[in-house]
C-alpha cells in the first residue's frame, strides 16, 4: 500500500477513483463485520460520502490504508446503531505469541459464512477479518483499528479458536419463513419480469417509487424509474428466481446461458398497499452477492 496523495484539490477524484477500484475489497470487510451482504453494502456507501467529505488537509501516505481506517470506523458506528457491538476491550494475555503470517488453516477462515464472524466481539472480528480474509500485516491492522500490537496478536488468537469452533458446530440457525402474501408477491413480480412483461411490472409501482442502481445511479418517481426496464428489455443474460439473500426476501438472478450458475446478482423490492416503493438492484454491484448466503426457493446456494 504505497500510494499517496498530496495535493487536496486533487485528492477528492483520486480518492473517488481509488474508492471504486477497493469497493469489492471495502464490501468483504464491512459485510463480514456486519454480517449481512447487504448491511455491508450500506457500510460502503456511508464510506464513499465520508471519504470524500472527511479528506485531511495533509498529505496521506496511503489512500488504501486511510479508506480501510474511515470504513472501520463506519462499521463501529453502524453496529452501535443496530445495538449489537461489545465494547472493544482486551483483557487477553499481551504476551501471547501470534505469527503473522496466515497458516493454511487460519486463510480458510476467508471462506466463514458471514453470521460466524457475529459470534466474535467486536475487536477480534475486525482483527480477524483484516488478516485472515484481506490479509494485512499486523502493522497495518494497528494503524486501521488504533489497537496496539499485543492487543491484535490476542485478538487473533481468540477470534480464530472461536470461528475453528463454530465450524464444527450443528447449525441450528432457524430457517426463515416468509407469509404466503410475500411469496405471491415476489411470483408475480418473476412471472411478469421474465415474461418480459414490462407494462405489468411498470403497473406494480408506487408513484413515489425510489430506484437504486447499486454503486451506479439512484433516481425516483414512477416516470424516471419506468426507464430502468429498458436495458432489462435488450439484454439477454438474466433470468430471475425468488429467493432469499442474508435472509431477505430477494430475487436472484442467474445468465440462462448456464446450465448450471449461481446467481451472480440480485434485486431487492420493497412494498407498500400492495405496490413497489424501492427497488435495489445489485447489477453494478455483483461483488456483494460474493459474500452472501443465498437460498432460491427449492434449492440452497451458499458462497462467501
Amino acid at each position: 500500500m504505497t500510494q499517496s496523495i498530496t495535493n487536496h484539490n486533487e485528492s477528492g477524484s483520486s480518492i473517488a477513483k481509488t474508492l471504486e477500484a477497493l469497493r469489492p475489497k471495502l464490501h468483504r470487510y464491512c459485510a463480514r463485520m456486519a454480517g449481512s451482504a447487504i448491511d455491508g453494502e450500506d457500510i460502503v456507501q456511508d464510506v464513499l460520502l465520508k471519504a470524500l467529505e472527511g479528506l485531511p488537509g495533509k498529505e496521506i501516505a496511503s489512500i488504501e490504508s486511510w479508506l480501510f481506517r474511515v470504513a472501520h470506523n463506519a462499521a463501529i458506528d453502524f453496529l452501535r446503531r443496530r445495538r449489537r457491538q461489545n465494547a472493544m476491550q482486551s483483557d487477553e494475555d499481551l504476551d501471547m505469541i501470534v505469527d503473522e503470517s496466515s497458516s493454511a488453516v487460519d486463510r480458510s477462515i476467508a471462506a466463514t459464512a458471514l453470521r460466524s464472524f457475529m459470534h466474535l466481539p467486536v475487536g477480534q472480528r475486525a482483527c480477524t477479518i483484516l488478516m485472515d480474509v484481506l490479509g494485512y500485516s499486523l502493522q497495518d491492522i494497528a494503524w486501521i483499528t488504533g489497537l496496539s500490537i499485543p492487543a491484535i496478536k490476542a485478538a487473533l488468537h481468540r477470534g480464530r479458536n472461536r470461528i475453528r469452533g463454530l465450524a464444527n458446530a450443528t447449525d441450528d440457525k432457524p430457517l426463515v419463513q416468509l407469509s404466503q402474501r410475500e411469496l405471491s408477491r415476489l411470483a408475480s413480480y418473476v412471472e411478469h419480469f421474465n415474461g418480459r412483461n414490462f407494462d405489468a411490472v411498470r403497473d406494480m409501482l408506487a408513484e413515489d417509487v425510489r430506484l437504486d442502481l447499486v454503486a451506479k445511479k439512484k433516481v425516483d418517481g414512477r416516470h424516471e424509474v419506468s426507464r430502468y426496464f429498458h436495458n432489462y428489455s435488450a439484454s439477454r443474460d438474466w433470468h430471475m428466481f425468488p429467493g432469499l439473500v442474508d435472509g431477505r426476501a430477494a430475487l436472484l438472478v442467474r445468465n440462462p446461458d448456464k446450465d448450471i450458475s449461481p446467481p451472480f446478482y440480485f434485486v431487492l423490492l420493497e412494498w407498500s398497499d400492495g405496490k413497489i416503493t424501492s427497488i435495489r438492484d445489485f447489477r453494478h454491484a455483483q461483488y456483494v452477492v460474493e459474500s452472501a448466503e443465498t437460498i432460491r426457493f427449492g434449492t440452497v446456494s451458499e458462497s462467501s
